[in-house]
């Protein structure tokens, strides 16, 4: 179950819930949004890096998350934001299945799984020149579309279930209206939307979830 993965969609919750459900689930899985840390830090991120290797770096080094989910998964969302010297490291670890620490010199062989999740066109960053041809179609040997929210209805009740048995608060009833209510709406915040939704209106109700509790955005 080597094959790395691709999945395009709207919402990294829906994505990251997705990927949970596949092989190696009893390994680790390690998330990272790429969008969230900076080029400079995203590699050593990745890859980890040995001690001195730039100022600032750890004592004794770091293990980069690659490493740290060796036998199990890697959840990279987000990848059309890593720029281009990192995508030809990480088309390494593809090919080759290893790794090399930041200031380091010894190669480290890893088995990870990589599944990565956008919700840009690649294959317009490919034409733009900000994403590799090469890389894109090593990442897409499985393409997984997960549609927004919205579009897949009958997902809304066993998630509003799943959202509430989190916050403690799967024996809240809720009203008829306001179960109607989340059933229609369209949730363009997709996944996100809908938990805080879920998250907050659990938080003031301790006997019944009514539709005026709902948050006024």
């Amino acid at each position: 179950d080597w094959a790395p993965h691709i999945m395009a969609g709207s919402s990294p919750n829906a994505r990251a819930a997705v990927s949970c459900r596949l092989p190696r689930s009893t390994f680790p899985f390690i998330a990272l949004n790429c969008a969230t840390i900076p080029a400079n830090l995203l590699e050593s991120e990745l890859f980890g890096y040995e001690e001195g290797a730039f100022t600032g770096a750890r004592k004794g080094g770091k293990t980069g998350l690659l490493q740290a989910a060796n036998k199990g998964t890697i959840f990279l969302d987000e990848i059309g934001e890593i720029p281009l010297e990192i995508q030809a490291k990480l088309l390494r670890v593809l090919e080759e299945k290893e790794i090399m620490k930041v200031g380091g010199d010894e190669i480290i062989k890893i088995d990870v799984r990589v599944i990565a999740a956008t919700n840009r066109d690649l294959k317009k960053l490919v034409a733009e020149g900000t994403f590799r041809l090469d890389l894109y179609y090593r990442l897409n040997t499985i393409t997984i579309n997960v549609p927004p929210l919205r579009e897949r209805p009958d997902d809304i009740l066993p998630l509003i279930h799943a959202f509430m048995e989190s916050e403690g608060g799967s024996n809240i009833p809720i009203a008829d209206d306001l179960m109607n209510f989340l059933l229609q709406y369209k949730w363009e915040g997709n996944i996100r939307e809908l938990k805080n939704c879920i998250e907050y209106t659990s938080s003031i109700c301790s006997h019944r979830m009514e539709l005026p509790d709902l948050p006024e955005y």
